[in-house]
């Protein structure tokens, strides 16, 4: 009987390093899903809701959104990179700045002063940070790079110093305590407590118009579902396993020759730049942006939303941070004294009873209709080699094969 030889391991059968999973290419049935699940999610957004919910709540959906967008980011950076950040606040509200600042500007007209500075009184002209804030195509871009550009400067020096878990939770939260009490110390020139409200204009579209405003909710959920599949594609990229295996063994990831501290700092760029991003569009769809909206509290509460949907999953932030919001809202309206207590009982039950998350629900409907997994059978117990074999094998343990 021939032997065949098996032929050689190609390079696509290489096995990955150990440690590192290989990256999870989806297939053609995943495409599908994921192109359905788009189609769906659009269909819902700019079909559904508009014909649906009135103007007031469809601009409240707008603002469930960009929280939503922030829920994204956090989603790559906590729930693949294992980095709590609670301090998203700092970039949603960089971001949230850089818009209001010019659309301040552009209703004070060309050379004109935001009506705060002259209530206040404690100017004569106009800034000179604020001036480069009057153009859109310095603005605009402003509002993704700046808060970016921080959270590079802030995660190579921290990284780089191995600083993680509950210390690394702790300065990103100080940093939004930090920034909020310079706002509120610089009233003349970021209105301090107030922040910057009475924004009318958006682009020279009127926001008091309800056409206009849903004109800002389209955009909001166009930018979402870009945002959600930009993520997708981190997610499911080579990048994306190994964020996964810094999470999981960062000392194994850097025996192995990779700096564990680049791949975090990208995912915390990339939370950073998202924040921004939702903080500028939450600009237009509010009308307002504050301090009140961007410190401890509201950074935490990013949180909890990415934590009841589901971190470890794609859609699972964006689902628990849109119900969170809802919550609070709908809680407020029937229970103005006791909400926050209901709130909090919704956060620990959920936490509680699905450590996954929503996102968790469709797993274990899966796993309850598909039944218990079927009884491994006991391996047969291998049969007692004989002959010379066995005598041979005997002797090489130094057992005497028997009489001779």
């Amino acid at each position: 009987m021939t032997a065949v030889t098996p032929a050689p391991p190609t390079t696509a059968d290489a096995p990955a390093p150990a440690g590192i999973a290989p990256a999870s290419r989806p297939g053609g049935r995943s495409r599908l899903r994921a192109a359905a699940g788009f189609a769906f999610g659009a269909a819902l957004l700019f079909a559904v809701a508009p014909l649906a919910l009135s103007d007031f709540r469809l601009a409240l959906l707008a603002k469930y959104l960009c929280i939503a967008m922030v829920a994204v980011g956090i989603g790559i950076a906590w729930g693949r990179g294992g980095m709590l950040t609670l301090g998203q606040g700092v970039f949603f509200g960089l971001g949230g700045y850089a818009m209001a600042m010019h659309l301040k500007l552009a209703d004070a007209g060309p050379g004109g002063m935001p009506d705060f500075m002259q209530l206040y009184g404690q100017l004569d002209e106009l800034p000179v940070w604020w001036r480069p804030f009057a153009s859109p195509w310095f603005a605009l871009p402003a509002t993704v790079l700046l808060p970016m550009a921080v959270a590079f400067g802030l995660g190579s020096l921290v990284f780089r110093r191995r600083v993680r878990g509950a210390y690394f939770a702790i300065l990103s939260q100080a940093l939004a305590a930090a920034m909020v009490i310079l706002l509120i110390g610089q009233q003349g020139t970021t209105g301090g407590t107030n922040g910057l409200t009475d924004i009318q204009g958006f682009f020279g579209y009127d926001l008091d118009d309800p056409v206009n405003q849903r004109m800002v909710y389209f955009i909001i959920a166009g930018v979402l579902l870009a945002l959600l599949a930009l993520a997708r594609q981190v997610v499911h990229s080579r990048y994306g396993e190994l964020l996964v295996a810094v999470r999981d063994s960062e000392e194994r990831v850097r025996f192995l020759g990779y700096d564990p501290a680049s791949v975090k700092l990208v995912a915390y760029v990339v939370a950073a730049g998202m924040a921004g991003l939702a903080g500028a569009l939450f600009v237009p769809a509010v009308g307002i942006i504050s301090p009140a909206l961007i410190g401890i509290v509201p950074s935490i509460e990013f949180v909890i939303g990415v934590a009841v949907g589901g971190r470890a999953t794609l859609l699972g932030p964006v689902l628990g941070a849109v119900a969170v919001a809802w919550a609070r809202t709908a809680l407020s309206e029937r229970f103005p004294g006791t909400w926050t207590y209901l709130q909090g009982l919704l956060f620990v039950v959920v936490v509680a009873f699905l450590p996954g998350g929503l996102a968790s629900l469709w797993a274990l409907a899966r796993r309850r209709d598909a039944g218990p997994p079927p009884r491994r059978r006991p391996a047969a117990a291998t049969p007692a080699r004989s002959g010379a074999g066995a005598a041979g094998r005997r002797r090489a343990d130094g057992v005497p094969s028997g009489p001779r």
